[in-house]
C-alpha cells in the first residue's frame, strides 16, 4: 500500500494512553488534524498515513508501552511509503529527543504545551524526510481555543484549567504540564453552550486539581460559583467534575454540589493513603481527619452521594501498620469504586530517590488485600440499590457483554455502572437517549436491570448517535458547533503551512 492518492486526504489514527485529560486532548489533536484536512481512518485500517500516539508518563510501564508499539509499527512503515508517526503528550514531554534516539523511524515528537503545532510539524517532517522535535517549557495557547473532534455526542470534557500547583512527591505531572492556568468563566460557559446546543446532555469539567480553578485570578470560590452557572444552561441535564484535592476542598462547593440540580451527585476525590505519616512523605498537605470530614459533609448534604477515589499502595517508606490504616479508611469511607495502583517509581520525583523503596512482592501481597477490601465495600454498597430506579444516560462501549446477553449499558446520575435489559424496546434505543430502569442484581462493579425498562426518553444526542454525527467545537468558540463529517479536503503538499 502507497500513500493517499493525489488529491485525496490522508488517513489519520489516535492512539491515547492516560487520564481523562490525555483523552480530551486526543480530541483536540483529532480536530486540528480534520481542519487540515486530514480524514479519520476506519478502526480496521492497519495502515493509515499518520498515527498519533498521546502519550502518558505516569506509570512505569508507560515507556515500554510506547516502544513496544512504536517496534510493532516499524515495518508496516517500512511497507507504506509516506506513512507518518507523531509521538506527543506527557511521555514525548519527559523524554524529548530520546524517542526519536530510540526509535528513528518516528516522525514528529510534540509537546503538552502546543498540540496546535502538530499539523505543520507533520508537513515540515515531510517536506524534510527528517525528524520534527518541538517542545515547548510553557503553554503556547489554552487547548480550548484549539478545533475539537467530539468522542461522543451525548458526553463531553470541558478544560477548565490545565496544569498544577502542587508538588506532591511521587507525581511528574506538574513538570510536564506545568504551572496551573485557569481559563475565564465566561470561555468556559460558551464552550458548555456550545455542546449543549450540539445535543451534548452530560459535561464533565476537568483540570489536574478541578477545585483550585480560580487561583490564578484571585477567586477561591470561582469553582462552586462555576458549578453553579452550569446549572443555568438550559438543555444540560448532568455536570461532572475530575478531580478535586482535598486540600482545596471547600463547603461553598459542597452546597452548590447539592442545590444546582443538574449537578450529579458523585465526587471523585483521591485519597492516596490512609496514613498521615505517608501523606505526609507524599506532600499531600491534607491528613485522613481531613478527608473523611469532607466525606462526612457531602453525605450530610447529598445521602444519596457516590465517592470515588485513587490509592497508591506500597509507597517509598508504608509500612504495615500505615497500610492497616489506609485499609481503615477505605472501611470508613464507604466508597463506590477506588481505582488502586501499585506505587510506581517515576524519575525526576522526589519519591523516586527515597529511602524505602519496598519489595515488588511486599506491594503486590498489600494490593491484593487492599483490592478485596475494596470489593467487600463496593458490592455491599451497590446491594443497597437492588430494587431501586435509576436514570441511565445510554452510552457506547461501557458493556463489553452487552451483544452477547441482549443488554445496552450506560451510567447512573451517580456515576455508576449500569447493564439494562431493553424488552420491547430493542432496537429503538439509541446511545445518549435517557432510560429509566429497576436495579435486580448488584456486583462490585456495575449493576444489573433485568426487568423491561420503566421509561424511555428519545434525545437529540440520540438523534446525533443514529445518524452517525459528533459534535465538533471550532478552535475560536464563536457561533455553534457543527455537526456531521467535514468535507474532503486536499491532501497537504510540501512545505509548512501557517495554523
Amino acid at each position: 500500500m502507497t500513500t493517499a492518492a493525489a488529491g485525496s486526504p490522508r488517513t489519520y489514527q489516535v492512539r491515547t494512553y492516560g487520564c481523562q485529560m490525555n483523552v480530551h486532548d486526543s480530541e483536540r489533536i483529532s480536530g486540528l488534524l480534520e481542519d487540515a484536512g486530514y480524514v479519520r481512518a476506519a478502526e480496521a485500517d492497519e495502515q493509515p498515513d499518520v498515527v498519533v500516539f498521546n502519550t502518558c508518563a505516569v506509570r512505569e510501564n508507560a515507556d515500554n508501552r510506547l516502544y513496544g508499539n512504536l517496534g510493532h509499527l516499524r515495518p508496516v512503515k517500512a511497507k507504506h511509503p509516506g506513512m507518518q508517526i507523531a509521538v506527543g503528550g506527557c511521555l514525548a514531554q519527559k523524554d524529548r529527543g530520546d524517542i526519536v534516539r530510540k526509535a528513528p523511524w518516528v516522525d514528529v515528537v510534540f509537546g503538552t504545551h502546543n498540540i496546535g503545532s502538530l499539523p505543520a510539524l507533520l508537513d515540515r517532517a515531510r517536506h524534510n524526510t527528517a525528524a520534527e522535535v518541538e517542545i515547548l517549557e510553557s503553554l503556547e495557547v489554552f487547548p480550548s481555543t484549539l478545533p475539537t473532534r467530539r468522542e461522543s455526542t451525548y458526553a463531553g470534557w470541558v478544560s477548565i484549567s490545565v496544569g498544577c500547583n502542587n508538588t506532591c512527591t511521587f507525581c511528574i505531572v506538574p513538570s510536564l504540564r506545568g504551572k496551573e492556568k485557569d481559563r475565564r468563566p465566561g470561555d468556559i460557559l460558551s464552550e458548555v453552550r456550545a455542546l449543549v446546543d450540539s445535543g451534548v446532555l452530560e459535561v464533565t469539567l476537568l483540570g489536574q486539581n478541578v477545585n483550585s480553578y480560580g487561583v490564578e485570578f484571585g477567586d477561591r470560590y470561582a469553582f462552586g460559583k462555576l458549578l453553579r452557572a452550569c446549572g443555568d444552561i438550559d438543555g444540560l441535564e448532568r455536570v461532572r467534575f475530575t478531580s478535586p484535592h482535598p486540600k482545596d476542598f471547600t463547603d461553598d462547593v459542597i452546597a452548590a454540589m447539592a442545590e444546582t440540580p443538574n449537578v450529579c451527585h458523585s465526587l471523585h476525590m483521591p485519597l492516596q493513603s490512609g496514613s498521615d505519616d505517608v501523606l505526609r512523605a507524599m506532600r499531600r498537605s491534607y491528613r485522613s481527619e481531613r478527608y473523611l470530614g469532607i466525606i462526612s459533609k457531602v453525605r450530610a448534604a447529598m445521602p444519596d452521594a457516590a465517592i470515588t477515589t485513587d490509592i497508591i499502595v506500597g509507597f517509598p517508606g508504608e509500612t504495615e501498620v500505615d497500610f492497616a490504616r489506609t485499609l481503615d479508611v477505605v472501611r470508613e469511607a464507604r466508597f463506590s469504586s477506588a481505582f488502586t495502583f501499585q506505587y510506581s517509581k517515576r524519575p525526576g520525583t522526589p519519591a523516586a530517590t527515597m529511602d524505602g523503596q519496598l519489595p515488588k512482592q511486599v506491594v503486590q501481597e498489600r494490593y491484593e488485600r487492599l483490592i478485596a477490601c475494596v470489593e467487600e465495600i463496593t458490592w455491599a454498597e451497590n446491594k443497597k440499590l437492588v430494587g431501586e430506579t435509576v436514570e441511565v444516560l445510554v452510552a457506547v462501549g461501557e458493556g463489553r457483554k452487552d451483544e452477547r446477553t441482549g443488554r445496552m449499558s450506560g451510567r447512573a446520575r451517580d456515576g455508576r455502572l449500569v447493564h439494562f435489559a431493553t424488552g420491547e424496546l430493542a432496537g429503538r434505543i439509541r446511545p445518549g437517549d435517557i432510560v429509566h430502569t429497576t436495579v435486580t442484581y448488584a456486583a462490585p462493579h456495575h449493576l444489573n436491570a433485568d426487568g423491561a425498562p420503566l421509561a424511555h426518553r428519545r434525545t437529540r444526542a440520540g438523534d446525533a448517535a443514529e445518524a452517525g454525527q459528533v459534535p465538533r467545537t471550532p478552535g475560536v468558540l464563536l457561533g455553534l458547533p457543527t455537526v456531521g463529517a467535514p468535507a474532503a479536503a486536499p491532501a497537504p503538499v510540501g512545505g509548512c503551512t501557517a495554523n
